[in-house]
């Protein structure tokens, strides 16, 4: 399964100090049961808006993380929230089956 959000970041921040928490917050992440890959996109047009992807092995293990937040990355997610409005887009099922050209 996939977790989506939605990053904006505030006048007077930049995307690149957001991505430099969330590198340090993913990796701890990362190494949950289950977590399986996070991405970062930065929108064409606006630099202060970003996408962020989490890949989970199954939606349980991903409640099971958020369940028993580990402190460091509870520390990052604060020191971060003056800084960046997140919304959460939602969860979603790995597709059945996948078509790539090629």
């Amino acid at each position: 399964m996939i977790f989506v959000f939605e990053v904006v970041i505030s006048p007077g921040y930049s995307a690149d100090a957001y991505a430099d928490a969330w590198v340090r917050a993913s990796k701890i992440i990362q190494s949950a049961p289950g977590a399986s890959g996070t991405r970062l996109h930065r929108k064409i047009g606006d630099e202060h808006r970003l996408l962020a992807i989490a890949s989970w092995d199954s939606k349980a293990q991903r409640d099971d993380m958020e369940a028993s937040p580990v402190d460091e990355v509870q520390r990052i997610i604060r020191e971060q929230a003056e800084f960046v409005e997140v919304r959460v887009i939602g969860e979603f099922e790995d597709p059945e089956w996948v078509v790539q050209p090629g």
